[in-house]
């Protein structure tokens, strides 16, 4: 059926900067201000995940309206102020949502939508396919989202229909049907496409997303081989797709396909080489020194973070830098150079406390303070420093954002097994029961495989508190097929 006049003008028109709430904003950077918005959502019971992509998506005009929740949050930092005073369009006006009443207050927590008539959309709380936090954030649609994620996990979901206006392209592409030249809006829907697949895996892990992930990557490269309209839209194209087969790289990475990880990385590498993006060389270079980490070459894990560094230097991101010093001090740490590994460990940490900036990469939002002990953790554990190693992942699972249930599990996993092999079967026991409970939500082969290496190093423990519990319970507990 062909889009009405309205509807195409809607679809195409050009976002237009947000500069009221920018000005809000003030010389926050935009980490930091997305911690005042989490903080304000938790002072009135709300759940949001707010970071920096989303504060930049903001400023940038791409989220013409927030959702509910979202509403709901930024009328209590900025009391007395409507959302147009906010720089927000109405809420009417944005395609998809449908008006409140005037005067009616936004729906709360305890609001329990009506049903919706046959074949209509409901108006209580509506999905913005603009808003991947849309997917999370709201009390109204967290049972759709969970819906959603577990039909996608077991294949009752399409790829295409969770990966939003990208969908469209993955649908031709599986038909048969080659894309003519692409656009602006081609370009966009495959960003999207990719922070969409990485919000799922940081919800949820890699094992179920990664089934299904080749759809998005053969629909990525036919639309580069199609062509673009302009340089810059044949650039953003370059760039998504290489990003997108970094994010499958990942997935496969993170559900121990290892060869099919590195594979994906080459991929992304060669892509970065092609059109001179240094960013997603640096990108590309940052996983492939994490994968010869986790699969036993720490040589070249070395040689991947050192070329990475090398390549990321002129970018001007020290968050950036600090993540790639982390990745060369898993590498020495695998060869059992403390020295080393200190070294870059002691470089990562300066680097990290100059702070964030505009400079830092959008992949990197999940790279705080929690993925810093996290990784420091590994690397003591890799040296057989089990208090130290125990130390840092405990702190790692107390920083890390509720909402990112996979890093929890990873954190606790990591904590759960230094307690093990440091003498403390009773802890052990009881972070890796709390990893379990996790699992009903989590799919990473990486969080199997280090429980199963828990459970073994317990076996002699069996008669300590808890312990037999914990055997039992991870020696029923499902499998990852």
């Amino acid at each position: 059926m062909a889009s009405s006049p309205a509807t195409a003008s809607q679809t195409h028109r050009p976002p237009r900067p947000n500069l009221a709430f920018r000005q809000l904003r003030g010389r926050r950077s935009p980490a930091e201000f997305a911690a005042l918005v989490r903080r304000a959502a938790r002072e009135i019971g709300e759940r949001v995940s707010c970071d920096a992509r989303y504060v930049g998506r903001v400023e940038a005009g791409e989220i013409r309206c927030p959702n509910y929740a979202y509403e709901r949050v930024f009328l209590h930092m900025f009391p007395g102020r409507t959302l147009a005073d906010l720089g927000f369009a109405p809420r009417s006006s944005v395609r998809g949502r449908a008006a409140r009443p005037p005067g009616e207050a936004p729906p709360t927590l305890l609001t329990v939508p009506a049903p919706a008539a046959a074949g209509t959309r409901e108006d209580t709380e509506p999905y913005d396919p603009h808003d991947p936090h849309d997917l999370y954030d709201t009390h109204q649609n967290h049972k759709e989202s969970d819906v959603l994620r577990r039909a996608f996990m077991t294949g009752g979901a399409t790829v295409a229909a969770a990966l939003g206006p990208f969908g469209l392209a993955i649908d031709a592409v599986a038909a048969g049907r080659p894309p003519g030249r692409v656009g602006s809006g081609e370009a966009a829907a495959l960003e999207e496409a990719v922070r969409r697949i990485r919000l799922l895996d940081d919800r949820h892990g890699a094992d179920g997303l990664y089934r299904r992930a080749a759809e998005p990557l053969r629909a990525a490269y036919a639309l580069l081989d199609a062509g673009a309209t302009r340089q810059t839209t044949a650039d953003r194209l370059h760039s998504g797709a290489g990003e997108l087969a970094i994010s499958v790289g990942w997935l496969a990475h993170d559900s121990g396909r290892f060869d099919d990880a590195r594979s994906h990385y080459a991929e992304a590498l060669a892509t970065a080489r092609m059109t001179g993006d240094d960013a997603l060389e640096a990108h590309a270079f940052c996983n492939t020194a994490f994968l010869a980490r986790d699969a036993g070459r720490p040589r070249e894990a070395v040689r991947a973070a050192q070329a990475a560094q090398r390549v990321a230097r002129p970018l001007g991101s020290a968050r950036l830098m600090s993540l790639l010093a982390l990745r060369e001090a898993g590498g020495w740490a695998g060869l059992a150079d403390r020295t080393g590994c200190a070294q870059a460990l002691a470089r990562a940490q300066a680097l990290y406390e100059r702070g964030r900036s505009d400079a830092d990469p959008e992949w990197m939002s999940f790279y705080g303070e929690a993925e810093l002990e996290g990784l420091e953790a590994q690397c003591w554990s890799a040296l057989g420093d089990w208090p130290r190693a125990a130390r840092h992942a405990r702190r790692a699972a107390q920083l890390q954002d509720p909402h990112f249930s996979r890093n929890i599990a990873l954190y606790t996993a990591e904590l759960a097994d230094d307690l093990a092999r440091g003498g403390h079967p009773d802890e052990a026991a009881a972070a890796g029961m709390h990893v379990l409970d996790l699992l009903d939500e989590v799919q990473s082969s990486r969080i199997q495989t280090m429980l199963a290496g828990t459970a073994r190093v317990l076996l002699p423990h069996r008669l300590t508190s808890g312990v037999s519990d914990f055997l039992d319970r991870h020696a029923s507990a499902p499998r990852t097929a």
